[in-house]
């Protein structure tokens, strides 16, 4: 069984934190800054620069063994075994009835070693949900080392620059969705271009003892050009921009990937059994109860998680998420709304303190930065 933690657990970057004036506060059972200078100034660095996270609260789970990708399989919504080594993919673990216990990050780092990325809050269950589904199989080891390990994340333009001088993995061969083992300031680890920004970037995992040496040194290299420490804050308008979901707000247990817009992790083609698959095979073939939209406010407000949404007096659905856009200089959400007002362009109502406060549904992502031409967890 994954521990269960009673009081919240620091980071091992947490006295440094401190030392650069963070504001801490509780996330997902961790000690997490929320922001240093501030929301605005990090969120804008980390778009036209480059900001350095610290991400070690997220779980890092190994499984290994000559069944770790048919285990896998069975397991997540995706096909892990159609991975080639050095590459990943955003996937999902389902409940048996087809809602959502969390989105992950798949890397295949060996033919029968993988190493999967939970959510921080949702760790300890996806640990246990991994344990209880590879009962039974004899070639699979699971190894849970999200206490064992670090991560510290660079993102934005300016990332690949800070990082190349001092790593030897070739950065510049390393594509979108892969990973590498390597070294960074001198320390093993294992490097990933993926993000949770939706600006290019790389997460270096490494042993959580070395985690300071790796966070000092990415700092060092990156204030010349501009790079500065970023906390949940702008993390989260980041991602909002993004147009990237965020578990319990987007995705949940009463919320399927169909739902999500993320139908495309749920591999139906596939061969064999996997949980969720007969509820989730009915939930395709019905369609929708909701969707998620994009919604720009074009009234006065903020619309935030649990706001109504109306046509006329008709509510429609929920708000999940809501921030005011740092780079388009506006209030967007994200939104659950029944299918038939989902399309672009429908004028809505948002609840926002007693008052129905005009907005529009938007495509998502909101924010996609200059020449990309795919989704960033796709």
């Amino acid at each position: 069984m994954a521990q269960v933690h009673d009081v919240p657990l620091a980071t091992p970057l947490s006295d440094r934190h401190q030392a650069l004036g963070a504001r801490i506060v509780e996330f997902g059972g961790w000690l997490m800054p929320l922001q240093y200078a501030g929301i605005l100034e990090e969120h804008r660095a980390v778009r036209s620069r480059a900001g350095v996270f610290d991400l070690s609260h997220m779980g890092e789970l190994f499984v290994e063994g000559t069944d770790a990708a048919a285990a896998l399989g069975y397991a997540l919504t995706t096909e892990p075994a159609s991975l080639k080594v050095g590459r990943a993919h955003y996937s999902m673990i389902c409940f048996p009835e087809g809602g959502v216990l969390d989105d992950l990050i798949v890397y295949r780092l060996a033919e029968e070693r993988f190493m999967i990325v939970a959510n921080a809050s949702n760790a300890g269950a996806v640990s246990d949900a991994l344990a209880e589904r590879l009962v039974g199989r004899r070639h699979v080891v699971l190894d849970d080392r999200s206490l064992a390990t670090g991560l510290v994340a660079i993102q934005g333009p300016l990332a690949a620059a800070i990082l190349a001088p001092l790593t030897d993995v070739a950065l510049a061969d390393l594509r979108h969705y892969g990973i590498a083992e390597g070294n960074v300031a001198d320390v093993p680890a294992l490097v990933a271009r993926t993000g949770y920004t939706g600006e290019d970037g790389f997460e270096v995992i490494v042993d959580v003892a070395a985690t300071g040496t790796v966070w000092d040194a990415i700092l060092d290299a990156g204030k010349p050009m501009g790079a500065v420490p970023v906390g949940l804050g702008a993390r989260d308008t980041l991602r909002l921009e993004a147009g990237m979901p965020l578990y319990g707000h987007e995705l949940g247990p009463d919320t399927t990937p169909f739902e999500a817009g993320l139908g495309r992790v749920v591999k139906l083609a596939k061969e064999g059994d996997f949980v969720g698959r007969a509820a989730l095979e009915k939930a395709s073939a019905e369609g929708p109860r909701k969707l998620l939209v994009g919604l720009v406010v074009r009234g006065r407000g903020i619309a935030r998680q649990g706001y109504g949404v109306f046509i006329d007096d008709r509510r429609i659905g929920v708000v999940t998420s809501g921030t005011q856009s740092p780079t388009l200089g506006l209030p967007i959400a994200m939104a659950y709304v029944t299918p038939s007002e989902a399309q672009p362009g429908t004028i809505v109502g948002v609840g926002i303190r007693d008052q129905r406060v005009q907005a529009e549904v938007v495509p998502l992502p909101f924010y996609r930065r200059p020449a990309e031409t795919t989704d960033a967890r796709a």
